[in-house]
């Protein structure tokens, strides 16, 4: 069995066959499921550019700028320990996270579908990566 099949079968246990539409009820599920299996600590990143930060990586917007805004916004670049769930379910944004950036200690409320856990061999990971394919994805 592949990876995209065996990672399938898991989203499918989650929410089961027949709930697999991003929804209220779904992502109410998935997130149960995620409080009940997260291991803490468990810092996060970026998986890719915020939606802030394009213009400054693909467009035309000045670096001095991007590094000044940097400092009070979250960056995908930038470390976070996840702290807790946002009470915050919404099926454009999907489960919100409370974050701490581990640079400063400011803390932000982000899409957990945009973000990935740092340590690979973490179980954490493939928790955190099953979620953001499944909300991307349907």
């Amino acid at each position: 069995m592949n990876e995209d099949a065996a990672q399938e079968i898991r989203i499918e246990h989650i929410l089961g066959e027949d709930n697999l539409k991003v929804s209220y009820q779904s992502l109410t599920a998935y997130r149960t499921h995620i409080q009940n299996s997260i291991e803490f600590p468990c810092d996060v990143t970026g998986r890719e550019d915020f939606p802030w930060e394009e213009i400054y990586i693909y467009g035309s917007g000045d670096k001095n700028e991007y590094a000044e805004l940097k400092k009070s916004q979250p960056s995908y670049t930038d470390i976070y320990t996840f702290m807790s769930f946002d009470n915050q379910i919404d099926d454009k944004n999907g489960l919100m996270v409370k974050v701490k950036r581990l640079s400063d200690s400011k803390e932000f409320v982000l899409p957990l579908a945009d973000l990935k856990v740092t340590g690979t061999t973490s179980s954490n990971h493939e928790l955190v990566h099953d979620y953001a394919v499944w909300f991307v994805n349907h």
